[in-house]
């Protein structure tokens, strides 16, 4: 019997059950402490699953009890969630870079009677602690070294490992229904409070079955999980088709480490962010000068042993499926990794829908699109052009939100994902822009910003870019550097830039060629304030607090302003 009719109609906690029971003795999970890997079989993993389980009914708490998770990815957090599944909780994955604030509003909100602590930084642990809410139960999962965490016994009731050292296997293979809530995830909206949306099982279900349908995945695949698992995309496409699929999951230690964990797992699936191929690309060029890399790849001898040896160092010589999601990546990146042989596909979803709308097949892909539609994902655009999506994958809503709930809907049932969106005659979706993100210049012009940054992105020394300009006579752009090109001469590198802008606005509409670029002094981080925690720009926040540098460039004289300090 073929894998995909295996898990077919099955929860995740299911496969679970599957795998223990099948191929107890293979390796599931690879956690790095200290620089040594540690291995964890399906047998190893259900058990601990269990024994949690029968812990937490043990400390009183009931099916339905929401129980948040705040930690940076390692094996703790897989086994906890599991954990969750087992015993009928609900799981509320929370991002431990965002303020002090909005965390312990969801904490609030979401009416969690637990938090599970894990591996977080020093300083992280130490904003965050002291923000949740009374009465919720503190539990910590195992210390992982000086690399990676934080978590102290004083700071928590309980530990994880004293946990499971005194309670017995919880005993039996429960089967949630499709419509039990099986998680709530809080969206890391651009404006306000952060809105929970609710999942049922029928949801994970859906997109592991059609995922191994497309992507073939099976048990002799790999991957490493960094990017955060409270983000749908990096729980779907790593955590929860490992489980369907029977994948082996590895994790990086560190930021430090992260590069030989890389290269040490060589992972055959690997999902990353725009960001992160930018700065893969900047370690490349800082030791291959572009010219000097370009030479290489001409001479026939050299091309594939040149490609190969750069495939092996970034630890991707064996991935067979690589997707960028979470934003947009400049084509000309795409290209650039494309001659070395690496082929990247862009995916498109949102937390409403459990990141199931688009994505690219490998070998089938065109480059400037997030790929095609996966099945069932109910997709069509509405007359103006904004994309819109009903599946199975849909939330149920908003937690205790009915009226949000409504607005985010049409009245035939359709999310309204506020992205606007163009469909060519392959069913290739490339996304044109943002429906409130569209500005009008003082010339009365409406421009919209993602399609020009992503021509800015071209430049390989731009690492954040965002667009804007409302009331201005032209757009600007307001930009972080690449860490490559920041200690270059800077009249040398402002040069460089004008010759970049003059270049890009030659292709550019009369109203949207920019004036000018304004250059910030340092990265755009969550704790700024100027991105979400999935680095998602706060486009009116980032405008208010560069208005009086944009507000300096004037053309042709001025084309390149620095924040200073």
């Amino acid at each position: 019997m073929q894998l995909v009719d295996i898990v077919k109609g099955k929860s995740p906690i299911e496969m679970l059950y599957h795998w223990e029971k099948e191929t107890p003795n293979s390796i599931y999970l690879r956690q790095p402490i200290d620089g040594t890997w540690y291995e964890y079989t399906w047998a190893q993993v259900a058990d601990k699953v269990r024994r949690l389980t029968s812990a937490l009914y043990d400390l009183g708490f009931e099916r339905g009890d929401r129980i948040a998770i705040l930690s940076k990815n390692c094996a703790e957090w897989l086994i906890t969630d599991l954990a969750l599944q087992l015993g009928g909780f609900v799981s509320v994955p929370l991002y431990f870079d965002q303020s002090e604030e909005t965390f312990t509003y969801i904490l609030e909100h979401s009416e969690a009677r637990a938090i599970f602590v894990g591996k977080l930084d020093q300083a992280v642990w130490h904003r965050l602690r002291n923000s949740i809410p009374e009465g919720v139960v503190k539990i910590g999962f195992s210390y992982y070294g000086s690399d990676g965490d934080c978590q102290r016994e004083q700071d928590v009731e309980y530990l994880i490992p004293d946990l499971i050292a005194k309670a017995p296997p919880f005993e039996g293979t429960p089967v949630p229904a499709d419509d039990d809530i099986w998680t709530i995830v809080y969206t890391s909206g651009t404006t306000g409070y952060p809105k929970g949306a609710v999942h049922c099982y029928r949801a994970p279900r859906h997109v592991a079955v059609r995922a191994l349908s497309i992507f073939d995945l099976n048990p002799r695949d790999r991957a490493l999980s960094f990017l955060p698992l409270a983000h749908v995309a990096e729980r779907l496409l790593v955590a929860n088709n490992s489980l369907y699929s029977g994948m082996q999951v590895s994790f990086s230690q560190s930021l430090k480490t992260f590069q030989n964990d890389l290269c040490s797992v060589q992972p055959t699936i690997f999902f990353s962010v725009p960001r992160l191929w930018k700065k893969f690309q900047s370690g490349i060029l800082e030791k291959v000068p572009q010219k000097k890399l370009d030479r290489m790849l001409k001479i026939p001898l050299l091309r594939g042993m040149v490609a190969k040896k750069l495939r092996v160092a970034l630890g991707l010589s064996q991935a067979r499926i690589i997707v960028s999601g979470a934003a947009a990546i400049s084509p000309s990146l795409l290209d650039w990794y494309a001659k070395l042989g690496i082929e990247i596909v862009e995916g498109y979803g949102m937390t409403e829908n459990l990141a199931y709308g688009f994505i690219g097949r490998p070998g089938a892909n065109k480059s400037g699109t997030v790929g095609q539609a996966m099945p069932d994902n109910g997709f069509k655009l509405s007359e103006e052009g904004e994309i819109l999506f009903k599946s199975p994958t849909l939330m149920a809503g908003y937690y205790k939100d009915e009226e949000k709930t409504k607005e985010a809907m049409t009245g035939d049932g359709y999310y309204r994902t506020g992205d606007l969106g163009v469909l060519d005659g392959q069913g290739f979706l490339r996304i044109s822009g943002r429906v409130k993100e569209i500005f009008k210049t003082e010339k009365g012009e409406y421009v919209a910003p993602a399609p020009i940054e992503s021509k800015l992105a071209a430049y390989k020394g731009f690492e954040q870019i965002c667009l804007g300009g409302v009331g201005l006579v032209q757009p600007v752009a307001v930009v972080t550097l690449t860490e490559q090109i920041r200690n270059q001469p800077r009249d040398v590198l402002e040069q460089e830039i004008r010759d970049f802008v003059r270049e890009l606005n030659g292709n550019l509409l009369n109203h949207e060629k920019i004036s000018g670029i304004v250059v910030a002094n340092q990265d755009w981080s969550p704790d700024t304030g100027l991105v979400t925690p999935t680095l998602k720009i706060k486009r009116s926040r980032l405008e208010a607090r560069y208005a009086p540098y944009m507000a300096q460039l004037a053309p042709p004289e001025r084309v390149v302003v620095w924040e200073e300090g």
